[in-house]
């Protein structure tokens, strides 16, 4: 017989004898078995939220035509009732386009503002998945240390 032949160690558990090559195939396709959920997770929530943004996009881009020509009149029809104000100079035209695209300016400046904090607010990550990762992270690390 071989002394330097490789042998199999094994652990006995209750009524069963394993080896220790099995049990480490066992954690192994535990491990794999974990991940891929995670993974699953993950796309399957990437994949709900594409699908709302995809329904969502044609309905968004005839919003926005409409806002967009409303405005436009809008526009047009303040800019008339300023240059009233300024009847009697011959820049009352300027004056008007002037005075109403400022006022845009600062409003859209404004607007603005306010996505820029709600993207800010909002992690970039899906929340469902993550949580969950953390909680198997304290988890494992939870286990490890019962087992040292």
């Amino acid at each position: 017989m071989n002394e330097y032949a490789p042998r199999e160690i094994h652990v006995i558990s209750g009524n069963e004898e394993r080896s220790l090559r099995n049990i480490l195939r066992e954690i192994g396709g535990g491990v794999t078995e974990f991940v891929d959920t995670r993974v699953q997770m993950a796309k399957s929530e990437l994949r709900e939220t594409l699908g709302a943004v995809r329904a969502a996009i044609p309905l968004a881009v005839a919003a926005a035509a409409f806002i967009v020509t409303g405005l436009l009149l809008l526009t047009l029809a303040l800019v008339s009732v300023i240059t009233a104000v300024f009847a009697g100079s011959p820049y009352a035209w300027f004056y008007a386009f002037l005075i109403v695209g400022f006022c845009w300016v600062a409003f859209g400046a404004i607007a603005a503002f306010f996505v820029v904090n709600q993207f800010r607010g909002r992690g970039r990550f899906p929340k469902r998945t993550m949580e969950v990762l953390k909680a198997d992270k304290a988890w494992l690390q939870n286990e490890a240390r019962g087992h040292v």
